[in-house]
């Protein structure tokens, strides 16, 4: 082994303090008198300088434009991350470095504006640069582990600085498992908010808390989940970090907005590309003809000049954070990010006035619009109109069915001596009419009550156009005496009857979700899986009938200009009395605060009786089953030509006359069962 392969050089060493004083040290300083002639000393040396060598101080988001890969799998720009292809994010990354003064950061904002990749580069960062114990929270354990898969796996596989530091998972005590990320210094933990264990499980430095409006109330009855986990860094005191990420949901329930309006409320300003003028955007300011959203322009606010799409690249890169409020608590900062700031090839504002357009007359639309294109929360209706205004706006129908009807409905409330039916027609929008109250006295125990309500099946009820009508839908509610519901259900068959049972709360992705098959006794016999049973979220429809219920009708006027009825619009026929609309307005939304301050919405009634609002939310949960939310003017037209509605009813053994074209009410002899005369096959 020659000598200058196993000697280290004087001239090698790299000096631990730079500068030309006295006290500057080299590596021969430092090995002074040790025996460095072996084999492998130049590998130890240079491992030395290397350990002693400080690392540069970097913040998140220079760490991830010079370490961070993205990953095929779970990217659709795969290769090197570039922080300015969303500007926005860098201050936002930048507040979750160690040296920011801030220790809770919330992030209001719209869906896909690339919130979970800035922390995912935050998790890359503490791995690589800022070691110590971190805890991600996603809504529940099984997103926990789908995020682990999809998107911790590929970050370390694909980024060289992480994979040295985090062993592969087949490697024998490795410390890397599906939930749990050891590195020199710290670990990561994923868990979800769902899980008590996991939100208490261990301390924490650094707390990721991911799509926090989606986690439950409590975390197994043990309390606030967002709580539990900020628990974990009380040890921590200034050192911590809390990164707080969602698209909100309904205003006076987001955690999301909570935290944002007590932080100081930043906003991402950027200049006109005409006139210069900051302003941070918003929809209101978004533009486009009528019926084309391709000419979706925004308005200057300060010259009120068009800003065509082309420009926003440019305006991002010049953007600036600017607070808009003072915070409660000088360690919290906050910001908001609307899609109207999304990059040219993401989220267009062409798409976005499309989507705003599409969302029109569907409430659940809306709110999903407002949540994810605005980064807003959804304002619920709940305050009751009065029962008097409704008994003034009530109408004399030319028919059973007025011509705007193109479908029927019904809901059913079993009560302990009757069963309630009230069924209503639906057009264009939503719009909607009570045709018909039924009360069926004997309640579920009688055999003949439910005789009564199989007949309502192939009740007809008479158009406008002179054609007859039946139900396209009934929904049953099985709150009460459930097995005899699903038993006369199964007997009637799906194809007309849907059993429904209620659940509280707005956190639901779907206002109706199923069918799930639950088990049926018929005729004393228990049948695994007999019944099919769709969930209802109440109280959406409870509001959306109330936002519904404050529509105003046309004047005159208007009417005879053309002017429609709004989307929407509920009408009631002269026949209702006042018992029935005190029962449609018995409830109330009410914000309820538990004794740590947080809130929570629900409806509580003003009186006993209610089952006017119980039938119509069970109608219109039929008419949600049926498609109606999902229908598009393709749909609606077809609905206008072979609507389902029959013609009268002809003399007895005379033959129907055949229509050559099919016509909205225009429908040959009437059926005892279901809606499947000239029925469109989506609504079969």
């Amino acid at each position: 082994m020659s000598e200058s392969s196993s000697t280290p050089s004087q001239t090698s060493g790299s000096r631990l303090h730079e500068g030309d004083n006295e006290h500057s040290l080299t590596d021969n300083d430092l090995t002074e008198e040790l025996d460095l002639a072996f084999d492998g000393a130049e590998d130890i040396l240079r491992a030395w300088r290397r350990g002693m060598r400080p690392d540069p101080d970097l913040t998140v988001s220079e760490w991830a434009d010079r370490h961070r890969w993205l990953s095929s799998r779970a990217a659709a720009e795969p290769g090197r991350y570039r922080t300015a292809r969303a500007p926005y994010l860098r201050e936002i990354m930048d507040a979750l470095s160690p040296k920011h003064p801030a220790q809770r950061i919330s992030f209001m904002k719209a869906a896909q504006v690339g919130a979970t990749e800035a922390g995912n580069n935050w998790i890359g960062f503490v791995i690589h640069h800022a070691p110590g114990p971190m805890l991600a929270v996603l809504p529940t354990v099984e997103m926990a582990k789908r995020t682990s898969r999809g998107r911790i796996d590929p970050l370390i596989e694909d980024s060289p600085a992480l994979k040295e530091r985090v062993q592969p998972a087949r490697s024998r005590d490795a410390g890397n498992s599906m939930l749990s990320k050891e590195f020199p210094g710290g670990i990561l933990v994923l868990t979800g908010a769902n899980s008590a264990t996991g939100l208490r499980s261990m301390p924490a430095r650094y707390v990721f808390l991911d799509e926090v409006d989606a986690y439950p109330a409590s975390a197994d009855e043990e309390g606030d989940p967002v709580t539990l986990a900020e628990a974990r860094t009380t040890t921590f005191a200034h050192r911590r970090k809390v990164f707080m990420v969602s698209t909100p949901t309904i205003r006076g329930l987001s955690r999301i907005e909570r935290e944002y309006e007590a932080s100081d409320q930043r906003r991402y300003f950027v200049p006109c590309p005409h006139c210069g003028h900051r302003q941070w955007l918003q929809f209101e300011r978004l533009r486009w003809d009528k019926g084309r959203p391709e000419t979706a322009a925004y308005a200057c606010e300060g010259c009120e000049r068009p800003i065509a799409e082309h420009h926003k690249t440019q305006m991002l890169a010049n953007g600036e954070w600017r607070a808009t409020a003072t915070s409660t608590d000088p360690s919290a900062i906050g910001f908001h990010l609307s899609a109207l700031y999304s990059p040219i090839g993401w989220k267009s504002w062409e798409q976005i006035a499309r989507d705003w357009l599409a969302a029109q007359g569907s409430d659940e639309m809306l709110r999903a619009a407002r949540n994810t294109l605005l980064g807003e929360t959804w304002v619920e209706s709940g305050d009751a109109p009065e029962w008097q205004r409704l008994a003034d706006r009530r109408e004399v129908f030319a028919a059973q069915v007025p011509m705007g009807g193109l479908f029927l409905t019904a809901g059913a409330d079993v009560q302990k001596d009757r069963i309630e039916v009230d069924v209503w027609a639906w057009g264009r929008g939503l719009e909607s009419w009570l045709i018909d109250h039924i009360v069926l006295p004997g309640g579920p125990d009688d055999p003949a009550c439910w005789e009564r309500l199989t007949a309502i099946l192939s009740q007809t009820w008479a158009h406008e156009n002179g054609a007859f009508m039946t139900l396209a839908k009934l929904a049953i509610d099985t709150g009460y005496e459930s097995a005899a519901v699903y038993a006369w259900s199964r007997k009637q068959g799906t194809a007309q009857v849907a059993p429904v049972k209620g659940l509280e709360g707005f956190n639901r992705a779907t206002p109706v979700s199923g069918p799930t098959f639950v088990d049926a006794t018929v005729n004393g016999r228990k049948l695994k899986r007999g019944a099919r049973l769709w969930t209802v979220a109440t109280a959406t429809f409870k509001a959306e009938t109330y936002r519904y219920l404050r529509l105003e009708r046309p004047s005159d006027e208007d009417r005879e200009l053309g002017v429609p009825n709004p989307a929407g619009m509920i009408h009631l026929p002269d026949w209702t009395d006042s018992e029935w609309l005190k029962q449609l307005v018995a409830e109330q939304l009410v914000t309820i605060r538990d004794r740590r301050g947080y809130a929570r919405q629900e409806w509580q009634k003003m009186r006993e009786r209610n089952e006017a609002l119980d039938t119509r939310v069970y109608a219109r949960a039929a008419a949600w089953i049926l498609g109606a939310d999902r229908f598009d003017e393709r749909m609606w037209r077809q609905l206008e030509n072979q609507a389902g509605v029959e013609t009268a009813v002809p003399a007895q053994g005379a033959e129907p006359e055949k229509s050559i074209e099919p016509q909205a009410g225009r429908i040959a002899t009437p059926r005892r069962r279901g809606w499947k005369i000239s029925t469109p096959k989506y609504m079969e």
